[in-house]
């Protein structure tokens, strides 16, 4: 067997933060306090966690910031059996540079999502593993304030990510044209939101806006 044969079809990679008080979702303090707001950061996660598990793309790997070592990570790894690991220093691109070399090298496409996406699905992760499959060198998920919330991968350059003005409006602006520069081939799927001011709130499913 050749080492691509023995390659994973597809890893989904989910990042999160460990849901701690003070210190996840702090725009939404002033509407949630600290504890509300940790709580819907945990739920939030949950739910990417789930639709990484329901997609059935293959392994899910939690990539855990700051460490890996938090109770809540470990909770995850008991109920949904996935694969924990550290983030490690540096800036969102670096960390992110830093999940697809690694998981690259255990997969031939590797999806990567954050944890305060409502509206992610199982069927929207499976469509962006249907445009890698589809010979796309990559496929980006565009969130509706500039940036993205997937981004797909079937090579990782680390050019993709470096000094790039995370948090902005032109994070994928800058992204796509680093592509179009690598000559990749590039998919996008529909636009969904994320939550990140307290007016998200409102968008948010009854499901969701528990806090208990």
């Amino acid at each position: 067997m050749t080492a691509s044969a023995a390659k994973d079809r597809c890893r989904v990679v989910v990042f999160a933060r460990a849901p701690e008080p003070g210190k996840v979702k702090t725009r939404l303090i002033p509407a949630l306090g600290e504890a509300g707001a940790a709580a819907l950061h945990r739920r939030l996660a949950m739910h990417s966690l789930r639709a990484a598990t329901d997609a059935q793309l293959g392994p899910v790997e939690l990539w855990c910031a700051p460490d890996a070592g938090h109770p809540f990570f470990r909770e995850c790894e008991r109920r949904f059996g996935m694969s924990l690991y550290s983030q490690g220093e540096g800036d969102l691109g670096a960390r992110m540079q830093r999940a697809f070399g690694a998981t690259l090298a255990r997969a031939r496409r590797a999806i990567l999502v954050g944890s305060d996406i409502p509206a992610l699905s199982a069927q929207y992760l499976r469509d962006a593993e249907r445009a890698l499959v589809g010979g796309n060198d990559a496929v980006i998920g565009p969130a509706e304030d500039g940036g993205y919330v997937l981004i797909g991968l079937s090579r990782c350059e680390a050019e993709l990510f470096r000094e790039i003005p995370w948090g902005g409006p032109e994070v994928l602006p800058q992204t796509r044209r680093r592509i179009a520069a690598l000559r990749w081939r590039l998919a996008e799927l529909p636009g969904l939101w994320d939550v990140d001011w307290p007016e998200d709130l409102e968008r948010l499913p009854e499901g969701m806006r528990s806090l208990q």
